[in-house]
């Protein structure tokens, strides 16, 4: 059978698979960036990956081959800190996104010197040019190689983290879900390396003739600067990795597990109750640490352990709500969501846009109702440009004293596709017509395996998450969702949360996380699998557990109803979310709950709750009552 084989592309990496495919000929060997080496291991398109351990450690049920690693004793030199001013002194860090590890420990070196710059994520291919005045740069792997003795600020992360603790530091390892290689292929796995570390002097040669650096430092690099041993030393290290991480909330708890250590597989899985006592004090939870408790846990434990999270970040006692509209300004779309009831193709007779004349009176009902945001999505349309968009937001926000929460990230990528801009111009232009936020639509589920089953047009989930980075970096605030329940499994569900989370770790751009579940009804192309009332009270719940860095959950009565609304309130939700006016994606499946503002506040009240009015931001706009 084959093995599914990913590694990280970069000159360090190479000696360990170089000679995967003399000493695995059944193995398939695919490279591509840490974080996308990690993806696909987390979505199961990877049996064995060469990985960064941060991400392992997230994921929670990976085990590393053992003797094997990428690692450094000292300085390592592609993993560092650039600046044209002190380190200590920087205001703003642009960070290289390819490796969780590396950002994790910067994050834990930074505070050690007492600074907590601001943190600004980006592509590797932007990093170099970001560095200015009192703005510096994670930069990592070979990017780093070439741009050594560039800069008169440095700070070697192998270097700093050996100063600090005397220990080695690992920075990536072979890394396998429970159960997927055994020992003999992890020997094979060692096999390579021996073979490839026999290779170093050729690897560094290839590699200066293609680059152009020096071919006596890469030299140097490979056989001094990196260390490819997984041994008591290493383990030690990176098991103080995970505890300083843990500690500061950047990383769940992890131990390093080894493929074929007869000790771990006979040890006893943490209790339920002992998960949940972490979680609901606030301790960062894997994703596998999540899954177990949406699927073991009871539904009065996990939503207890839920509502002890809300009344720890939220101890007034206040549940909050907007008065806004939902207006969908077209139904034409050709992503041709299998999921969705409401667009209509371009050319169909049943396709619209909305008038500046009807839009006008929607929003003067949301005015007269004490209304303060406009919360507008639409489809895909591609007779709508950028000036159309712009021209309709100036007026908006010229004619009527309302927020604009606007265009989901699927709609800006679409804008960008057909006028052929980059999405932060895009948003750029959009927030100076009148873009206040953006709202969270679309992202379904962020796996890529399921995106392509119910949505093949749809973006990919980095693109999805490109676009709210660079959304949080212009200073929109935005808002965080999940729509479950089709062919995504519970892992899916985690990984999803995952992603958002790591997110908010880098931006901190996300005010609030909503889930709902599938609503099939007539007009949707895909059958259901988890939905109903139970399994959405433990989605929130769980999320409310997952999610220690989003400070609020809103209930979703819109497609649960009100009573279940209601409900949620005691499974982690601190919010009501939206009197709506009207609603057209979800009801066009079927499912249609209206609710106006005195009924929300009595639900809450009801609860056992203070309402409040709030807005996009979630400042109360009214006195808790």
């Amino acid at each position: 059978m084959t093995v599914r084989v990913a590694a990280v592309g970069y000159l360090n990496a190479r000696p360990l698979w170089d000679k995967v495919p003399v000493a695995m000929p059944e193995a398939s060997l695919s490279l591509a960036s840490p974080r996308e080496v990690a993806r696909q291991l987390a979505e199961d398109e990877a049996d064995v990956a060469l990985m960064p351990v941060a991400a392992a450690a997230a994921f929670g049920d990976v085990e590393m081959v053992p003797g094997i690693a990428i690692g450094a004793r000292g300085p390592v030199r592609s993993v560092v800190i650039v600046s044209q001013e002190p380190i200590a002194s920087l205001s703003e860090i642009a960070l290289d996104l390819s490796s969780r590890t590396s950002v994790v420990l910067g994050r834990l070196l930074l505070r050690r010197l007492g600074t907590a710059p601001k943190f600004l994520g980006m592509e590797p291919g932007e990093i170099a040019s970001q560095v200015a005045g009192s703005r510096g740069a994670l930069i990592i792997g070979d990017a780093a190689l070439a741009l050594e003795n560039k800069f008169p600020h440095v700070l070697d992360l192998g270097q700093a983290w050996f100063e600090w603790t005397g220990l080695p530091f690992v920075f990536a390892a072979w890394c396998a879900r429970e159960g997927r290689i055994d020992r003999a292929q992890a020997s094979l796995l060692a096999r390579a390396k021996e073979l490839g570390l026999e290779e170093r002097g050729r690897l560094a040669a290839e590699y200066a003739q293609a680059s152009g650096l020096d071919a006596a430092s890469l030299q140097s690099y490979l056989h001094q600067s990196i260390r490819y041993d997984l041994g008591d030393a290493e383990r030690a290290g990176l098991e103080r990795f995970f505890l300083e991480a843990n500690r500061e909330n950047l990383l769940p708890r992890a131990k390093v597990r080894l493929v074929g250590d007869a000790s771990a597989q006979v040890a006893v899985p943490e209790a339920i109750d002992s998960l949940l006592s972490r979680a609901s004090q606030g301790e960062r939870l894997s994703a596998a640490e999540g899954e177990r408790l949406f699927t073991e846990a009871s539904l009065h434990e996990v939503g207890a352990a839920a509502d002890a999270v809300r009344a720890r970040k939220h101890p007034e006692g206040v549940v909050t709500y907007i008065v806004d509209r939902n207006i969908n300004y077209t139904n034409v779309c050709t992503t041709s969501c299998r999921f969705c009831a409401f667009y209509r193709p371009v050319g169909h007779a049943e396709g619209y846009v909305l008038s500046r004349e009807v839009l006008a009176e929607k929003m003067q009902e949301v005015v007269d109702a004490g209304g303060v945001q406009i919360l507008l999505q639409g489809g895909l349309n591609p007779n709508l440009r950028i000036e159309w968009y712009e021209d309709l937001f100036r007026w908006m926000k010229q004619t009527f004293p309302l927020g604009l929460h606007a265009l989901s990230p699927e709609e800006i990528i679409h804008i960008g596709e057909i006028e052929n801009l980059p999405v932060e111009t895009v948003l750029s232009r959009l927030h100076a017509a009148g873009l206040d936020s953006v709202p969270g639509g679309g992202a379904e589920i962020l796996v890529d395996r399921v995106r392509k089953v119910i949505a093949k047009t749809k973006c990919r989930s980095e693109a999805w998450l490109s676009v709210m980075r660079v959304a949080h970096r212009l200073g929109l605030r935005s808002s965080a969702t999940m729509m479950y329940g089709t062919t995504d499994t519970p892992r899916d569900r985690m990984l999803h949360l995952l992603k958002l989370r790591e997110l908010q770790d880098e931006t901190g751009g996300f005010t609030a996380f909503f889930c709902w579940d599938y609503q099939h009804e007539q007009g949707t192309h895909i059958l259901p699998s988890q939905t109903g009332t139970e399994h959405y009270l433990r989605m929130q719940a769980v999320a409310r557990l997952m999610f220690d860095n989003v400070d609020h959950v809103g209930a979703s009565w819109v497609t649960q109803g009100p009573d279940v609304g209601q409900v949620a309130l005691r499974f982690g939700a601190d919010d009501f979310g939206s009197v709506m006016f009207e609603e057209n994606v979800v009801s066009s499946a079927g499912t249609t709950f209206r609710i106006d503002a005195a009924a929300i506040e009595g639900r809450i009240r009801e609860a056992g709750f203070r309402p409040a009015r709030r807005n996009v931001k979630y400042d109360w706009l009214t006195v808790p009552e």
